[in-house]
């Protein structure tokens, strides 16, 4: 194998990660803004341990032969690079946080110790403590009589060496989730002090019939990696009932990380890794907390008490808006004359939803189909399927109940849709249903007109506010039909279907895209323009990273924006030169895939759900796109350049795999700024503009046609 252009995809997902530190301590970022991402950094990193350190720790102990492909690293050598890797990541937080901490201060927003509170401040906290605090808690002694408890995943706790005379045992107090995470001083608002500060600094208090010889707060991270398999369901138990128990093992999988909050010891250290049965190097300190999604709750409460504050710390709010392309009233009559690509969360889904909501009452209206994978909360998606399915419409929901951290979400909705008589499918045992595919089939004059569409993003109206996505609605009848199959496929379990133009994973998509990567070998081949430039979340599979690294050897303009893991190194003689890959980290979240081959009127693009991970393109159902009206293919290519010459929030990936500044041009070019205030819906009326000037020719002809008419009635 040669790893000469490669590198692992868990090391290139922390430097991702570290580029989102980067964004908390950026001066540009309102003060707010930074401690968000550093509370996203934190996030991410939980889950990163989860799932991908749990995986490999799986991997460890079932698969002794199991190599990494693009280095040749065990589960174990990886895992170990990973362990020393995140020690530099939290010493990095910790300074970033703290300097952070330094400049909300000197705004009147302080983050208080113990230590800092006012004597009244003082007053305040123990009597919340013993009033509001104590009596919900329930602490334990850890000794033969009293065994080591189970410790839930990411929760807080408060452990405390004791001494009774000359016995030493262990303390423990969980702090309750059921409890407010920050007290706010009752002098200002703005002075907080968080929850575990309170129990650690009172714990002496809970154990005041021993001697308190250290104590600390620890959290332990557990695999969440769940292997499910159709082979463990009963045959009396239903797919939901399955998936409602496998959730509740999560709570109690194998410890993957332990972590300290500020103080550790030697002595706890020894006997928790020999409870929890990790090494040394599994272990963390950290002097940021350990869990940072009071961060959210913080932002709320300083907007709601001090707006102006908020503001000056805070983004400016942007509102999505709805495209110029689409205008007031019923969506349906505006899709016969064209398609519509909404951008978000520049463009507003709400086009969508009033598509949706005018199928669910159109007469017309058949049937809706819909895949989902992610919903909202509290979603006008289902409202508007069972507003379909009570007016009598045929409702088919594929709902992908492994989505994961959204099981039990999914789980409900799943029941709700049931019960009101949508026709539901759960996808295969070995792949998950990631496509974003949404149908609407009528009946007009007996003829089957078809409404598709089809998103890179999740039919959730929170994160289509935070994320960019594109999505397509077309009434095209190719891709309609081809929608149409493409859910018949999935009620019959049929993975391998033919399509006309949706390129279908797991058996259709990565060699559709080989194909035409091997097209544009053959032009750079034949001294033809040759180029491709894609937009992903992450890039993994090695052997379309072979097939990149192939066509830059034969001379193809490759130019990449990947947002997270790349596992390609770009600018290699000989084997990535003519590779270039930038990152954007910006106030939104980079989601769109959009994968572009050839030059001009002559390109080929798609967009798609699915990465060039090879989970996507081998193991899930994904659906990609083709754009083939010209005003919307012109659209993309716009959105791409820009996104190519960004360089405020873009870094671009060198040689040796890491992210660097880009220097280019003299202005500077914000693409999410760039789009937030322009609207791409000019580039649209353009069409609009050609259809108009045809109008007014045809005007004119008529009325020089009437005129005539009149000159010749009159005999002139």
């Amino acid at each position: 194998m040669d790893y000469s252009f490669t590198q692992n995809r868990e090391l290139s997902w922390l430097k991702f990660n570290d580029r989102v530190l980067e964004e908390a301590e950026d001066a540009n970022v309102p003060l707010l803004e930074q401690l968000k991402f550093i509370s996203i950094f934190t996030s991410n990193l939980d889950e990163f341990y989860r799932v991908r350190c749990g995986s490999l720790y799986d991997l460890s102990l079932i698969d002794k032969n199991y190599v990494d492909n693009k280095t040749g690293l065990n589960a174990q050598d990886q895992l170990i690079a990973i362990y020393k890797r995140t020690k530099f990541h939290y010493k990095r937080r910790d300074e970033v946080f703290e300097s952070l901490n330094f400049l909300l201060k000197e705004q009147g927003i302080y983050d208080l110790e113990i230590d800092d509170l006012t004597k009244k401040e003082s007053k305040f906290i123990k009597n919340y403590f013993f009033d509001n605090i104590f009596p919900v808690l329930s602490p334990q002694i850890i000794d033969i009589h009293h065994p080591f408890p189970h410790l839930l995943n990411k929760s807080l706790n408060v452990m405390l060496i004791l001494k009774d005379e000359d016995k030493t045992l262990y303390g423990l107090i969980p702090i309750p989730s059921s409890l407010p995470k920050i007290i706010y001083s009752p002098k200002d608002g703005l002075r907080f002090i968080l929850l575990e500060k309170i129990i650690y600094e009172y714990a002496n208090e809970v154990f005041s019939n021993y001697t308190v010889e250290f104590k600390t707060v620890v959290s332990v991270t557990r695999n969440a990696d769940l292997v499910l398999s159709d082979s463990q369901i009963d045959e009396d138990e239903d797919y939901r009932g399955y998936m409602k128990k496998i959730l509740k093992r999560r709570t109690r999988l194998a410890p993957i990380r332990l972590e300290f909050y500020k103080y550790s010891d030697f002595i706890l250290t020894n006997f928790l890794c020999d409870q929890l049965n990790i090494e040394k190097n599994q272990v963390q300190v950290s002097k940021t907390p350990l869990e940072m999604s009071y961060v959210y709750e913080l932002y709320d409460h300083i907007k709601d008490v001090n707006e102006l504050l908020f503001h000056k710390l805070s983004f400016n709010p942007y509102y999505p808006k709805i495209p110029k392309a689409v205008k007031h009233g019923k969506i349906i009559p505006q899709l016969k004359k064209k398609d519509f690509l909404l951008s978000y969360p520049f463009d507003s889904i709400e086009p969508f939803l009033r598509l949706l909501k005018e199928a669910a009452n159109d007469p017309n209206v058949i049937s809706v189909k819909i895949t989902i994978y992610r919903l909202a909360r509290s979603s006008s998606i289902i409202k508007y399927l069972l507003e379909a399915v009570e007016n009598g419409k045929d409702v088919t929901v594929l709902i992908e109940l492994r989505a994961r951290f959204d099981e039990a979400n999914n789980i409900h909705y799943a029941g709700l849709l049931e019960e009101a008589g949508c026709t539901i499918l759960y996808g295969f045992e070995e792949y998950k249903v990631h496509s974003k595919v949404c149908l609407i089939t009528r009946k007009e004059r007996n003829n089957i007109r078809y409404i598709t569409q089809i998103g890179t993003g999740n039919y959730n109206e929170r994160t289509v506010k935070l994320y960019t996505d594109l999505s397509l609605i077309t009434t095209s009848t190719v891709i309609g039909e081809d929608a149409m199959l493409f859910f018949k496929n999935m009620a019959i379990s049929n993975l391998n279907g033919e399509y006309q133009r949706l390129l279908v994973a797991p058996f259709g998509f990565k060699s559709k895209l080989i194909e035409k990567i091997n097209m544009e070998i053959d032009n750079a081949k034949n001294n033809r323009p040759a180029s491709i430039m894609m937009k992903m979340n992450s890039l993994t599979d090695i052997e379309l990273i072979d097939m990149l690294s192939e066509a830059s050897n034969a001379g193809v303009k490759i130019k990449l924006i990947v947002r997270g893991i790349c596992c390609l190194i770009p600018g290699l003689p000989g084997k990535t030169e003519n590779i270039e890959i930038i990152n954007i980290v910006g106030r939104f979240l980079e989601h769109s895939r959009i994968y572009c081959f050839g030059t001009g009127e002559e390109a080929s693009i798609y967009m798609s759900s699915g990465d060039l991970m090879t989970r996507n393109t081998e193991k899930r159902v994904e659906v990609a796109s083709p754009i083939e009206n010209p005003m919307l293919k012109k659209k993309i290519l716009s959105m791409l350049n820009i996104m190519l010459n960004d360089n405020v929030k873009a870094r671009k990936i060198n040689d040796k795999g890491d992210y660097e500044k880009v220097i280019r041009g003299v202005d500077l070019i914000d693409s999410q700024n760039y789009f937030m205030h322009d609207d791409f819906s000019v580039i649209e009326e353009e069409e609009e503009y050609i259809e108009e000037s045809l109008y007014s020719k045809l005007r004119h002809l008529f009325q020089i046609n009437v005129i005539e008419k009149i000159n010749n009635r009159d005999g002139k």
